[in-house]
């Protein structure tokens, strides 16, 4: 069995962050019980526990998030379904060392219970991450 790679997540409410999980970000969602969901994360099983108490409130400069990378083409449809789901963004797309083999094109979004979440494109996944 290939390993899968599992992160539990307190949300606020489970409609509402079904609906910004599938909706916005195009997961697959998995199992489906009283006070919590699995959605299919780009990969990644992402559980989201119904427990609005525990849900911290994060702000645009915080270092805890996770995310994904992805082609540039398909960054490119995942910020149009973003942006037209009315995501709030914690930092807006900008690209860091432009014209150079590290080039990255970024942006931050908050899901409904202000977990952050990275959404980023290398030129160069090698050459950016240090394994080429």
């Amino acid at each position: 069995m290939e390993p899968i790679l599992h992160l539990s997540i307190p949300v606020r409410d489970l409609a509402e962050s079904i609906d910004f999980y599938v909706g916005a970000l195009g997961c697959r969602l998995g199992r489906v019980r009283d006070h919590f969901v699995d959605v299919w994360f780009f990969g990644m099983q992402v559980t989201l526990h119904e427990r609005p108490d525990e849900v911290a409130a994060a702000s645009p400069r915080t270092v805890r998030h996770f995310g994904v990378t992805l082609g540039a083409g398909e960054m490119d449809a995942l910020m149009t379904r973003v942006e037209s789901h009315g995501a709030v963004f914690a930092s807006g797309v900008v690209t860091d060392y432009a014209g150079t083999a590290q080039e990255q094109t970024k942006a931050k979004v908050f899901d409904p219970s202000g977990n952050v979440i990275e959404l980023k494109t290398y030129v160069d996944p090698s050459a950016a991450l240090g394994s080429g």
